[in-house]
């Protein structure tokens, strides 16, 4: 009996190295990934191995290119790292028309405005939502 460990470490090397092999899409550009993987695969399994590693990539030129180990980072780090939030965001209030405050407060209890298919405003019964959970 192999263990899935000795078999991983027994095709890392039989496994032919591939590049371009992952790529990542960023807005409406696809941009392929500068790292090697090792792939074989059947109809029934797959073996892929990445190298060990992390990389910072800056896109110039509609390209992907690794920063040097000693370039300075700062700019990617600010840029990167996710802005913490306090509290929720407060939407600007936006004032409603009093005719338009009036109509909607004379529509009756348990309807709402709807159109019909040539566009005519029209009253519609509200979707009452009952619970899922059933009462004991």
């Amino acid at each position: 009996m192999r263990t899935v460990q000795s078999v991983k470490n027994s095709l890392k090397f039989k496994a032919v190295p591939k590049a371009g092999i992952l790529s990542i899409k960023i807005g409406v550009k696809k941009y392929s990934v500068p790292v090697e993987a090792r792939m074989l695969s059947t109809g029934e399994y797959v073996f892929l191995s990445f190298p060990a590693s992390s990389e910072l990539y800056k896109i110039e030129n509609k390209e992907l290119s690794a920063l040097d180990a000693k370039a300075d980072a700062s700019d990617a780090h600010a840029s990167l790292t996710p802005k913490r939030r306090r509290g929720r965001r407060r939407r600007e209030s936006v004032e409603m028309p009093a005719e338009l405050a009036a109509a909607l407060k004379a529509l009756p209890a348990g309807f709402k405005l709807g159109y019909s298919l040539d566009g005519a405003p029209k009253l519609v019964k509200t979707r009452t939502r009952r619970s899922s959970k059933k009462k004991a």
